[in-house]
């Protein structure tokens, strides 16, 4: 994939978003994981079949769908270049989500400036694992920053990161790990064996995206005239105390630049976790942060998508 056709698929995503009507690969991964996992619970029912069989659930599904991209492509290119060309940056667009993530994050907050908590509640619990039923709304607000700052690496920085080195296939098993993360790698009950596999899988996949994007978020700072100083040292200090080996990298960039405190306590299906908190409750959580959260999303991706292109142009020799 050259540079400039990351650009276009950038640009398209920032434009038409994820419209539901639009065929995505993530829907065909997410059928592929559900159905691998009702086959393999027909069968497995030890932890030890339950461990074996996710782990190579995780590995078939990330790799079929790297090699079946990377097949498709050189198909249709067989047929007709410029088909394969718009393959490509239409396949390169479905991995991102700039716009989409905005979209999902201001349904909510445009509930709750309207006075319509009840809504925000079951907006949030679309995008969102925790129990949202008895949130306030700091907490929805919380809820929300600390999504889009965790999904500005996984939707946003990682899928750029991986196209970028490996074009388009590596793209989509990127994509393919992390829907698998988001529906088996839980440490509940159901998935704390059939799910493992994946869950290491995808903290691999997000190791290296994860710090670059709390670099970018930095930068971003920086531009837009945030809280740089406080952003920077704030992942140094906080980043490492998450139970998530990478999710706390962009959380705590996001913390530090908006000046809050984020994590601490949240229910999953009745059950109370603590997590520890990143950042320092400096500022409260208002509506108005919302706005230098977007701010700090798009700067970042207009940043990766720029450090994406020029590793393209150094890797390819090509724009």
């Amino acid at each position: 994939m050259t540079a400039l056709q990351l650009m276009l698929a950038y640009i398209a995503d920032l434009t038409f978003a994820d419209p539901a009507w639009m065929p995505h690969p993530v829907r065909l991964f997410g059928w592929v994981i559900a159905t691998a996992e009702r086959v393999s619970r027909a069968f497995a029912h030890s932890e030890r079949a339950l461990l074996l069989a996710g782990t190579v659930v995780a590995f078939l599904v990330s790799a079929a769908a790297g090699i079946g991209t990377w097949l498709a492509l050189k198909g249709v290119n067989k047929l007709s270049p410029l088909a394969g060309v718009i393959a490509a940056i239409y396949l390169a667009y479905t991995a991102l989500s700039v716009r989409g993530l905005d979209q999902v994050g201001r349904e909510v907050v445009n509930h709750l400036r309207n006075g319509r908590l009840e809504n925000a509640r079951s907006s949030l619990a679309l995008i969102v694992g925790r129990d949202t039923r008895d949130l306030d709304e700091p907490e929805i607000l919380r809820a929300v920053i600390e999504t889009v700052a965790e999904n500005t690496s996984d939707g946003v920085v990682a899928p750029l990161f991986y196209l970028a080195l490996g074009g388009v296939p590596a793209g989509l098993a990127y994509k393919a790990i992390n829907t698998m993360d988001s529906m088996i790698g839980h440490k509940d009950d159901r998935y704390l064996f059939f799910g493992r596999a994946a869950a290491r899988l995808d903290d691999i996949a997000n190791f290296l995206p994860s710090r670059l994007t709390a670099g970018l978020v930095v930068v971003a700072a920086f531009l837009l005239n945030l809280r740089w100083r406080k952003a920077f040292h704030v992942v140094l200090r906080d980043a490492s105390t998450q139970p998530s080996p990478n999710s706390g990298y962009p959380e705590s960039a996001f913390a530090g630049a908006l000046y809050i405190r984020l994590g601490g306590t949240n229910f999953y299906g009745g059950r109370q976790t603590q997590k520890a908190y990143m950042g320092d409750a400096e500022r409260p959580l208002d509506l108005d942060l919302f706005q230098e959260a977007r701010q700090l999303l798009y700067a970042t991706s207009a940043l990766m998508i720029l450090v994406a292109a020029g590793v393209i142009a150094i890797l390819h020799g090509v724009v």
